[in-house]
């Protein structure tokens, strides 16, 4: 056998591999022998089938067998010792592969296209400088949240007429066509112009409305009639609407009640604490959203500021080749540069692993496992209760999907690893700002 590399650029090659019939003789004629033993073939006894049979019947597909499973297995191997970087995997000369005579020929070519990544060097030093924001909570966004949490947990009643505020249940109907849907109606979901309408209504009342007027927006209108955003673009004419009834909730008042339903029983005792529980919770939630947010600007810098030469047709072809039937040529288009940019991304985060020695140890995975869990099922009030059946149910969750969820909580560990030592190791400039400036920020 042999094999040998052309390389065409820095970013592409071709390995071309030649094999001669010594090289997969030997495994055919074991074949030949295993197939004589377990073939059962009118006439002869089982195990005593001749060779010179088995060859005539199959010696064709067990040579193409062979053939593919030595190029498999040589041309892994050769990658390997070659510390070959690819992008994507091999792609065969399918038109060199189609000329092959497999009944007469005995000494075989096969030409493989590859695409390699081209040397590269990342800084992670306090040279590279990211900007990261912490949200001050104001006084608004929390006088916002906090009448969030009195209507959440407040008392539901069906006032016979509706004033502002209030949500209306009823059917809306197409008065030209058989839409209809049974929905409720939120105050804030109406148009301003309409809202003082539906003040009028009482139970069994009927209001004719324009739905492109009628409502806020288009994604309103798809909720309500329980349709897709593009089918909401498209609707027009006159609906009525006809209620059943208001509903009204009464705010919760700010009582010990109130506290124990919101963070379990006796963890609040006064009102003061209870605000400040409320602030902490809330700027924990939005640090959530400006961690993620660091992180993709963390992603977004080094991407740029990282020369990687990437080949762009080979891998162009590699994603049209592997997704077949999936995917079209001008999908790929499309979605290419933003593919490119998730590709060097994980070129950088490999290469910080490998030179940084990150590892991720089972007993991280299985941490974080629980965590997700006792997340999922409502915070710390449930990991008191849980903790008795947290390791039973960690284990079923990351043995599930032919251990899938496995793979997936250890890449996510591995991440939060690297971006760790990134942002401890760039310089991360800290800016404040509020609820709305951050929102503006991210666009």
């Amino acid at each position: 056998m042999d094999i040998t590399l052309d390389k065409k650029t820095s970013t592409e090659a071709l390995i071309k591999v030649k094999l001669k019939e010594k090289d997969y003789q030997p495994n055919v004629e074991e074949k030949v022998k295993e197939y004589a033993k377990k073939a059962n073939i009118k006439g002869f006894r089982p195990g005593k089938v001749p060779p010179s049979l088995i060859r005539k019947m199959y010696g064709k597909s067990i040579v193409v067998e062979e053939v593919n499973k030595i190029l498999s297995q040589s041309l892994s191997n050769y990658i390997k010792e070659q510390n070959l970087q690819l992008i994507g995997e091999p792609l065969p000369d399918q038109d060199k592969a189609g000329t092959i005579d497999w009944d007469t020929q005995k000494d075989f070519e096969f030409d493989y296209d590859i695409g390699l990544v081209g040397d590269f060097t990342y800084d992670i030093s306090s040279k590279q400088k990211v900007k990261a924001y912490k949200i001050e909570l104001d006084k608004k966004t929390l006088n916002e949240t906090l009448d969030n949490i009195k209507k959440q947990f407040g008392t539901v009643t069906n006032p016979e007429q509706g004033q502002e505020g209030d949500a209306f249940y009823g059917e809306i109907k197409e008065n030209e066509g058989e839409l209809s849907n049974q929905a409720v109606i939120n105050w804030d979901d109406l148009a301003k112009k309409e809202q003082k309408k539906f003040t009028a209504l009482k139970s069994g009342d009927s209001l004719e409305l324009d739905i492109q007027k009628s409502f806020k927006d288009e994604h309103t209108v798809a909720h309500i009639l329980n349709v897709g955003h593009d089918k909401a673009k498209e609707l027009k004419g006159k609906y009525t609407f006809t209620l059943k009834n208001v509903n009204r909730t009464e705010p919760a008042a700010l009582n010990q009640e109130l506290f124990d339903k919101v963070f379990g029983q006796d963890q609040i005792k006064s009102e003061e604490e209870f605000m400040d529980k409320v602030k902490e919770t809330v700027e924990n939630n939005y640090k959530r959203e400006t961690d993620y947010f660091l992180d993709s600007s963390i992603r977004d810098h080094l991407v740029n500021k990282t020369k990687i030469e990437i080949p762009n047709e080979f891998l162009k072809k590699w994603l049209l080749i592997s997704n077949e039937g999936k995917v079209t040529v001008e999908d790929i288009e499309k979605e290419f540069d933003e593919y490119v940019k998730s590709l060097k991304w994980d070129l950088i985060k490999n290469k910080v692993a490998l030179d940084k020695d990150i590892k991720v140890e089972n007993d991280e995975v299985v941490n974080k496992a629980k965590a997700l869990i006792v997340q999922q099922l409502g915070g710390s009030g449930a990991a008191a209760q849980l903790q008795d059946h947290l390791d039973a149910f960690a284990d079923n969750y990351l043995k599930a999907e032919n251990g899938q969820n496995y793979l997936r909580i250890y890449n996510e560990v591995r991440d939060e690893k690297i971006l760790s030592l990134i942002r401890e190791s760039i310089s991360l400039t800290e800016k404040k700002v509020d609820v709305e400036e951050f929102k503006k920020i991210v666009g």
